[in-house]
């Protein structure tokens, strides 16, 4: 009697109990949050239609670095940006030089220039960090409210220089476990502000889904952060009647929104990771599903559309760009989009160099 028919069935399903053991009992710090999503807008048609402005983008500054996720452009034209591997370079946009400015020996994600000439850096492993004019590195910050920062985010300055206006994504989740902290939910980011009269650092907003990208707004009334975990961005009120008070600047994003610049006059720049997940939104009130979404993707890779995607809004937070690009070799994840000039300029978190687009075609209706 053959019995390699019988031995091969039981096989399967000794490796099937084993992969539903695995799903439902391997250990997992996730403690998923119940919560209900918005229903995610349309992409066929209205504001977020599919479209492939961002088809022809072009790569600009070194080539082959590992993750420009933040980018600046200096006084002489010249981008600078963190990598992977937690260095800090200068590069001109022909990619014809290039200049080691500083090793954090961490993972720079958010960059802004402070008055007096220092870098000042979000380290999502370091803390909030300034680079001085000598080369020479310094923390400015690593806790607040005695709760250390565990992925310090992004960064903005006022012009008076008096503060650095910077996030921390999660508390309680550190850098590379951004797939974990946004499928918990637990609403432990938070947006803080550095003095640099005095060196203390005061938490403005807490209990953010994943606090990401900041910048302030026109006349610097207010601060706006990403809350990537809840496809929106909240407004910190600085001035006025509403001061230390905070509101939505817009709600039910696409997409999970990573970093976001103002051009000083009239518009934001939200740079968007990727569209929002069916499945991420669908499981949003079963947290144990989503426990077992976390250890499959211990063994299988992140289900991330790969789509180019970046948003313009006018200072009341109404859509005025929509660029996308969902074909092959697309520029993405893009992380972020500063506007200087007349070109729109691109950074990502995963790719291997820095873009940009004639800010003409950005805007065109």
């Amino acid at each position: 009697m053959n019995t390699r028919p019988r031995k091969v069935r039981h096989l399967l399903l000794v490796i099937l109990i084993a992969v539903i053991a695995f799903l439902l009992l391997m250990p997992t710090k996730v403690q998923p949050v119940n919560w209900s999503p918005p229903k995610a807008p349309s992409m066929k048609d209205g504001p977020y239609a599919q479209n492939q402005r961002l088809k022809n983008v072009q790569r600009v500054g070194a080539q082959g670095i590992a993750g420009p996720e933040a980018l600046l452009l200096d006084t002489q034209g010249f981008l600078i940006t963190g990598l992977h591997d937690g260095r800090i370079i200068r590069t001109s946009p022909d990619s014809q030089a290039l200049e080691v400015l500083a090793d954090t020996q961490g993972r720079p994600l958010g960059l802004a220039q402070h008055p007096d000439g220092r870098l000042i850096i979000a380290d999502g492993i370091k803390g909030l960090l300034a680079l001085d004019t000598q080369g020479t590195l310094t923390t400015l910050s690593s806790s607040a409210n005695n709760l250390p920062f565990g992925f310090t985010d992004d960064v903005t300055v006022d012009t008076a220089g008096r503060y650095a206006y910077f996030s921390d994504a999660s508390s309680r989740w550190g850098y590379g476990q951004d797939g974990e902290a946004v499928i918990e939910h637990g609403g432990d980011g938070r947006l803080l502000r550095y003095d640099f009269s005095n060196g203390h650092t005061e938490v403005l907003l807490d209990q953010l889904q994943f606090a990401n990208g900041v910048a302030l707004g026109p006349n610097e009334d207010y601060v706006l952060v990403n809350e990537t975990g809840a496809y929106r961005i909240s407004r910190y009120w600085l001035k006025g009647d509403k001061a230390g008070h905070h509101d939505l600047f817009i709600d039910n994003l696409p997409g999970l929104p990573d970093n976001l610049s103002f051009n000083g006059r009239d518009r934001f720049w939200v740079a968007l990771y990727s569209p929002r997940n069916p499945l991420l939104d669908g499981f949003a009130g079963y947290p144990l599903m989503r426990k077992v979404m976390v250890r499959a993707l211990m063994v299988v890779p992140k289900p991330v559309e790969h789509r180019a995607f970046v948003l313009g809004l006018d200072v009341n937070g109404k859509v005025v760009a929509n660029l996308q690009d969902g074909g092959p070799g697309n520029y993405s994840p893009i992380t972020t989009a500063r506007e200087y000039g007349d070109w729109l300029y691109l950074g990502s978190l995963k790719n291997t160099s820095m873009a940009r687009l004639p800010l003409q075609v950005a805007l065109k209706p």
